[in-house]
């Protein structure tokens, strides 16, 4: 009777553990986005900027991220530069309650860490690329809304299509309305890659960085600098993997669709990626790379610090 118990009181432990992992790194994401919001709005405007057009061919309003910065507030007002906030907190929230929590539940269970501690590299990159593709999946609506609410400018300074959405839950339930559940997943095919390449390349990096950075007794005795140090890495790693697949969701979720719901200019991920190539060629697929930087890195430190602290405190107050 006594073993039943207990082993249904460490079921449940395990259990509740989980799923306080997937909430602390839903949580650490939405904290981190309060202050990158503003660079994600230039660089969704930057990869649609010159769209399926030759380079020199098409106005450019947006050069750079502080220009793009300078630009939005200007012409449509500081609050402009946090358009589509809550869509994308839904989307991080969603994104990372999966990949962070995939990830720290694989390495607190052992599944991806050998008898030294150390976390395997093919381990780590299958459970962050798990994560990462399903939780991407989950925030494939909020990414698309997001896109659309951020993508909407003053007629000076628009690129791409100009959608019509009031706000983010306006959007959701418009886009069901007129496209039904399809709808709100358009785009979700180059999610998947876009979520599982960047959790690996990010968790992988960012772990094996702090492991490199210990080994050398460099910052071992301040856990806080530890994860800045290995963020900063693990965002380079992120921005480089991610940005190809990045784009073209972008292009997806904000193209236009047809009276029977079908996109204008792509007809998926595939022909996205043939129409850019020939009509922009390889460099489009890095537009915007310098504002993903500039949002993953601080983003990255953010939300890794934030999930470093969050665990350390888990811990504490369980012990």
């Amino acid at each position: 009777m006594a073993g039943n118990m207990t082993r249904t009181s460490t079921s449940k432990d395990g259990v509740l553990r989980d799923v306080t992992d997937m909430a602390m790194g839903g949580i650490s994401a939405m904290f981190a986005t309060l202050f990158t919001n503003p660079i994600e709005v230039v660089k969704t405007r930057l990869q649609l900027q010159g769209e399926l057009a030759a380079r020199g061919k098409h106005a450019v309003f947006y050069r750079n991220v502080p220009h793009g910065l300078f630009v939005i507030g200007r012409a449509e007002g500081l609050l402009a530069l946090q358009s589509g906030l809550p869509a994308m907190l839904g989307f991080q929230f969603c994104l990372n309650t999966f990949r962070l929590g995939v990830y720290r539940i694989s390495e607190r269970r052992g599944f991806i860490t050998g008898t030294d501690g150390r976390v395997s590299v093919v381990g780590g990159a299958i459970a962050a690329g798990l994560g990462g593709a399903l939780g991407s999946i989950a925030g494939t609506p909020f990414f698309l809304v997001k896109t659309r609410l951020q993508a909407q400018a003053a007629k000076a300074i628009a690129v791409g299509h100009q959608h019509t959405h009031s706000g983010t839950f306006n959007a959701l339930k418009d886009i069901y309305r007129r496209e039904g559940v399809k709808g709100l997943f358009r785009g979700v095919y180059p999610q998947i890659p876009r979520g599982a390449v960047g959790s690996s390349s990010q968790m992988v990096s960012f772990a094996y960085a702090k492991q490199w950075l210990r080994d050398r007794d460099i910052c071992a005795t301040s856990p806080l600098m530890l994860s800045f140090l290995g963020a900063n890495l693990g965002g380079i790693v992120m921005t480089f993997c991610l940005n190809p697949f990045d784009v073209m969701a972008t292009r997806l979720s904000n193209q236009p669709v047809d009276s029977n719901n079908r996109g204008t200019l792509y007809r998926g991920m595939s022909d996205c990626f043939l129409k850019m190539l020939k009509s922009e060629g390889a460099g489009a697929f890095y537009k915007g790379v310098g504002a993903n930087y500039l949002r993953l890195g601080p983003h990255t430190v953010l939300l890794l610090v934030c999930w470093d602290q969050l665990k350390i405190l888990e811990e504490f107050l369980r012990s």
